[in-house]
């Protein structure tokens, strides 16, 4: 099966969007830099919790603001957080200056998470081609992938010349700027239908909005399916940038990379890594399409991959417990898949919700998935860090993929219902 959308100018804005949202320098050494700060993994752990926390509680409003008052306003709002972020990271010097940066990282994903997705969904139903939400998601997305790639292999230049993670944020914010800038060129109509800024209508838009969110959520089977996509991105949002001391480990286990200092050693290992993850997320991503066409229904598919990555997870810190060279490559190759999991599950339990809800509220809905995600981040990124702490990252990483794998079974999703409800 071959796509049926057309190429546009939009689609390559989209996918531009995305690759450079990708361009995140800091994020393969995200973890390297607090460590190097003399941060212990409990302490990351709490940063990242702060990030979740905060993002969850402004993921609704948020949500309902887009679809209240424009969806590229929020999203110009989204970037000038991201910005302020990255500079205040750079300056750093202190925890208190980082819970600050995180703050803000955190507006930055409320107000952008759900949002841009929605406007790709008001497009494709403007095009009449919503059929090919899969397809579409997953295209637009490995040029996110690609972004990342490059990102990977610029960050490692950056660390390898600067010989200082802290400069990455530093070079971020170029990307984010000129993403910031394409958003005033996306066209009024991707706005939705809701785009009056009256601020006497905005009580009223406030209360349909939520009103008909709150219609769609008493299906169990919806929330269900929430749960079922969101427990996964939680589980990997707060896993993912482990793979980061695990490489680290590697590099203290190769003397032949030793003509270089450890953080030269570092950056070119991670930035190979990331650069191999990163291309490999875009081809899954761009085949989603393909891949969710071999099964019976995108919940099978939802199912499996659930199951399956978490497994792949707790057999990744099982390998790094053995602390050898060989079993350390293996812990590498096991969290690369698990990227490759989410990757291929986000475009297939996207277009899944989208199928679910109402257009309109479409933004808010997502922002909702989005804000269980962030919920089951928070939960997660302090038992891994604690038992990191206690018991080494190896078992932090197994014990916690093997109790989330003891929750599977009752958030199993049953066969999609055909057609959003209108």
């Amino acid at each position: 099966m071959h796509p049926g959308f057309k190429k546009d100018l939009q689609f390559y804005k989209f996918s531009l969007y995305g690759f450079l949202k990708n361009l995140r320098f800091f994020e393969p050494f995200l973890y390297l830099f607090f460590l190097e700060q003399g941060l212990n993994f409990l302490q990351i752990g709490a940063l990242i919790t702060i990030r979740e926390i905060t993002r969850n509680f402004w993921e609704i409003p948020a949500g309902v603001l887009a679809d209240s008052f424009g969806r590229r306003r929020i999203m110009i709002m989204a970037f000038s957080f991201y910005i302020i972020s990255f500079f205040v990271f750079y300056i750093s010097v202190n925890y208190w200056l980082f819970i600050v940066a995180m703050f803000c990282y955190s507006f930055g994903d409320a107000f952008r998470t759900g949002t841009h997705k929605a406007m790709i969904f008001t497009y494709l139903k403007n095009k009449n081609w919503e059929d090919q939400k899969v397809w579409y998601y997953g295209y637009t997305r490995s040029a996110s992938q690609f972004g990342s790639a490059i990102s990977s292999l610029l960050a490692a230049f950056i660390v390898f010349y600067s010989g200082s993670y802290r400069y990455v944020f530093l070079f971020s914010t170029i990307p984010y700027v000129l993403d910031l800038l394409l958003m005033f060129s996306y066209p009024r109509e991707l706005d939705g239908r809701i785009r009056k800024t009256d601020f006497s209508m905005i009580r009223e838009n406030f209360r349909s909005i939520i009103k008909e969110t709150m219609q769609s959520f008493h299906e169990l089977r919806v929330f269900r399916t929430l749960t079922n996509t969101a427990l996964f991105s939680g589980y990997f949002s707060a896993m993912k940038d482990y793979l980061q001391p695990i490489i680290l480990g590697l590099v203290m286990t190769l003397p032949v990379l030793f003509s270089w200092n450890r953080e030269q050693s570092t950056a070119v290992m991670i930035g190979l890594v990331y650069f191999i993850l990163y291309i490999l997320s875009a081809i899954t991503s761009r085949n989603s399409g393909r891949i969710a066409g071999k099964f019976s229904g995108l919940f099978s598919l939802l199912n499996l991959s659930l199951i399956a990555g978490l497994f792949i997870g707790m057999s990744g810190g099982c390998f790094y417990i053995i602390e050898t060279p060989f079993w350390i490559i293996m812990s590498i190759i096991f969290f690369v898949t698990v990227h490759l999991t989410e990757n291929l599950r986000k475009p297939v339990g996207v277009s899944y919700i989208a199928d679910q809800f109402k257009e309109d509220i479409l933004a808010t809905v997502l922002s909702a998935e989005s804000q269980v995600k962030s919920l089951y981040a928070a939960l997660i990124a302090p038992v891994i860090g604690f038992m990191a702490d206690s018991f080494g990252l190896g078992w932090g990483l197994a014990i916690t993929s093997c109790l989330l794998l003891f929750v599977t079974p009752f958030i199993m999703i049953g066969k999609e219902k055909r057609g959003r409800r209108e």
